[in-house]
């Protein structure tokens, strides 16, 4: 009795599931992925345009989804750094635990340090989207992969573009005064270019750091007046970066340039439309897109609909989410081995960066290169290599 009770169940069931057909067949599983920012505490703007950054990316490769694995969809998991490394570590044990397949994240050098390493512990891919410090791929972690240029890289561009453009104006320059913030970001740009500028032929006056977050920089502007360089080089993020400009202005400070190094503000949308007159004319060798590729145009669009500024951190966060959808797509998995593998052989083209096909080092694309820009006429114009350039760079800005 109880095998054909059994049997007619089994019939019955059978015959519903013949009845309604599973539309499409059954949905593949989606590929969770961790996207991991500071969008609380000091650095907070830039991790929020980070987060959108990523979102637009997730949104536009979730229209075919991953086609290798049946056009499976992206899961985000959303995780907040909380502006420090140890809540950034922590956010990644969360990743782990919740089964992502990779992390993209986490833009400040010192947190990206400790979730690349703590993302090693789980053989978790994590693609790193903005931090610069070059200790960040240096270290041999497998699992580890910067899209974007180090700050190695972009002190050597900086300083040899500046000697260029000295030199072709009669060399007007000689001294030159750093301003940097006290992270490892910071730290490590001044660093660079304090040890190498002199042999360029500059005499570096005084290297200055300031704390995250700093709010007066009358202090450090009245030792600048005092020392009176021809150039003042900053780095710093975007609150710092706009508040030292602003009181330079404040205070009448006018050197011959202002010439940024991954400078927060100085290529900055936001901090043009606050404070144009501080912007006009500053120099900044920093992250940038390709300006002559319409697809970086479009996105510049899609962010400014949302109200939000077309900053680094939207176009950097935007390509590094659609380089690990690339190597998923490769990977034809979601296994985290497969991922880091894929990653590593990566030959990425289809972004809208000045880079070429990425080419993976030790973690680090070799082909990333940053843009040198230039404030004129109330834009963000690329002046420096010909190749991407929209203006003639004007230099010095005060004679």
């Amino acid at each position: 009795m109880s095998n054909r009770r059994t049997f007619i169940r089994q019939s019955a069931a059978a015959a519903s599931a013949l009845a309604f057909p599973l539309v499409g067949g059954a949905q593949p599983r989606a590929v969770k992925v961790g996207i991991l920012h500071p969008v609380t505490g000091a650095l907070a703007y830039s991790g929020q345009q980070c987060r959108e950054g990523a979102l637009m990316a997730v949104d536009d490769i979730n229209k075919t989804g991953i086609k290798a694995l049946g056009g499976a969809k992206l899961e985000v998991m959303l995780g907040d750094a909380q502006s420090t490394p140890q809540a950034g570590a922590a956010e990644i044990e969360k990743m782990n635990e919740a089964g992502c397949a990779a992390v993209v994240g986490a833009y400040a050098s010192a947190i990206c340090l400790a979730t690349t390493q703590a993302a090693a512990k789980y053989n978790l891919p994590h693609v790193v989207d903005v931090g610069v410090a070059d200790q960040i791929v240096e270290r041999g972690l497998k699992n580890t992969f910067r899209f974007g240029p180090g700050y190695r890289t972009c002190a050597q561009i900086a300083m040899s573009n500046l000697h260029v453009l000295n030199t072709a104006a009669g060399k007007p320059a000689k001294t030159v005064m750093i301003i940097h913030e006290e992270s490892l970001f910071g730290t490590g740009t001044a660093n660079l270019l304090a040890k190498e500028l002199p042999g360029f032929g500059y005499e570096v006056k005084e290297v200055i750091k300031h704390a995250n977050p700093t709010r007066d920089f009358n202090n450090i502007v009245l030792r600048m007046k005092s020392v009176n360089p021809d150039i003042v080089i900053p780095a710093n993020y975007y609150n710092e970066y706009a508040l030292l400009v602003r009181t330079m202005q404040q205070q009448k400070v006018a050197p011959k340039a202002i010439y940024s190094v991954l400078g927060g503000a100085a290529s900055s949308y936001k901090f043009l439309k606050e404070f144009p007159d501080a912007a006009n004319g500053i120099i900044d060798c920093n992250h940038w897109f390709n300006p002559r590729d319409k697809r970086a145009l479009e996105l510049k669009k899609r962010t400014e609909a949302k109200n939000l500024f077309y900053s680094y951190e939207v176009f950097n966060t935007y390509t590094a989410v659609r380089l690990l959808a690339d190597a998923i797509e490769r990977a034809k998995s979601a296994d985290r081995a497969a991922i880091v593998d894929a990653l590593g052989k990566s030959t990425f083209s289809d972004h809208f960066m000045p880079y070429g096909p990425t080419r993976f080092e030790n973690g680090q694309n070799t082909g990333a290169q940053p843009l040198m820009t230039q404030v004129i006429k109330g834009d963000i114009r690329v002046i420096v290599p010909r190749e991407y350039r929209e203006a003639e760079p004007v230099f010095p800005m005060r004679s």
